[in-house]
């Protein structure tokens, strides 16, 4: 009788082949690999700010105050006039439930008349709060001056301001500032130079001669012809097809290919008001020496009070007693040598218990003696 072992050791075998095989594509690709739409963004193609100006109603009693904001009468009044609504100008409005608010949006690249963009409604008197109101009809406005959405609907407000008779209140986040999701109608559209152009221009997020590099071989590869080059360390322009249709499938398949970027330089980031520090994975130091240790002074007062004997003529008098005493810790030095790596640096500076202030001084300290090898960022 034949044994099947040899049977199942085939089996094995020809199983480990084909996972080999499978895991192929996969362990070509570059670890860190990105698509290049996720690396540059196209020339031209760019949201637009829009800004307007409006007024919410409808609030209970949480208004501008028109004794003391005058601009929210006059366009209460300027409202009321063109709805054939005149008011004497003896005539003080004051109401409670109106506020003006400036309106900020953005206009996406190719949105067309009819599509909804959010808006976000901020007051600019001295309204406490905007939660339920309404935001009436309200034009808004890109940085030539023409009109490119309508916005109006009820505001969704996250925050919330009560306050008492006595005049105590509390207030959760910020109740002065609403958004209104799809509350603004585009009505022009945005002229865009996508297709008017011979080449189709990437800008790539973060300037780097060696992505741009990269950039140009894969396209050129992917193409099988040059048809791309690059202009800069930011810019690679690619020659595209002139017909709008075949110009965006041909966009569409460029973005998807996979680019591996450059590693940037060496740098360490400091921020100084929070503490926090990000050194970069190509920082290096030479050979160098580090001392740490401090000196800690502590200075107490207290009061000794001095009887006088009995049947004398003394009197009660307070006597100061200072004591002084000083702590120094053991400095321990640590010796870099060489091409130390990220992970020696924090383990070298962990070891002698530095606090985030330390690093920043030794770091500083590593960077005017000329052993650090990296950019030292301040924020």
């Amino acid at each position: 009788m034949t044994s099947p072992a040899p049977t199942r050791t085939c089996l094995k075998s020809l199983f480990a082949l084909a996972l080999l095989l499978f895991t192929l594509p996969f362990l070509a690709t570059p670890v860190h690999a990105e698509r290049l739409k996720d690396l540059a963004s196209i020339a031209g193609v760019r949201d637009n700010p829009l800004l307007g100006y409006g007024l919410v109603v409808g609030l209970d009693g949480t208004g501008d105050q028109t004794g003391s904001v005058s601009f929210t009468e006059q366009s209460l009044r300027s409202m009321l006039i063109q709805y054939g609504v005149t008011v004497p100008p003896t005539v003080k409005l004051q109401p409670k439930n109106v506020a003006a608010v400036s309106i900020h949006a953005v206009l996406p690249a190719f949105a067309k008349p009819g599509q909804k963009i959010d808006i976000t409604a901020s007051s600019l008197g001295n309204s406490k709060s905007l939660r339920g109101g309404t935001l009436l009809m309200s034009p808004l406005r890109g940085a030539n001056g023409e009109v490119y959405a309508i916005a109006q609907g009820n505001l969704a407000v996250g925050g919330l301001g009560i306050a008492g008779a006595d005049g105590s209140s509390i207030a959760i986040n910020v109740p002065s500032v609403g958004r209104i999701p799809g509350g603004a109608t585009v009505e022009r559209a945005v002229p865009n130079p996508f297709a008017d152009t011979k080449r189709v221009v990437f800008n790539l997020h973060d300037p780097d001669f060696t992505t741009a590099r990269r950039a140009v071989d894969a396209i050129n590869d992917a193409l099988g012809t040059p048809e791309a080059e690059a202009l800069d360390a930011v810019s690679v322009a690619v020659n595209a097809p002139m017909e709008v249709s075949k110009r965006v499938a041909f966009v569409g398949y460029l973005e998807e290919l996979i680019i591996d970027p450059g590693e940037g330089a060496g740098k360490i980031i400091v921020n100084s008001r929070t503490g926090t520090i990000v050194i970069g994975n190509h920082v290096t130091v030479g050979p160098a020496a580090v001392t740490h240790g401090s000196l800690t002074v502590t200075i107490r007062e207290d009061t000794q009070i001095s009887q006088p004997e009995p049947f004398t003529d003394g009197v009660t008098a307070a006597v100061p007693d200072t004591a002084i005493e000083v702590t120094e810790e053991d400095s321990r030095m640590f010796e870099l040598p060489r091409g130390t790596t990220l992970s020696e640096i924090v383990q070298a500076i962990n070891s002698v218990g530095a606090a985030p202030g330390d690093l920043v001084a030794i770091l500083e300290a590593l960077k005017q003696a000329g052993a650090l090898r990296a950019q030292l960022i301040i924020i």
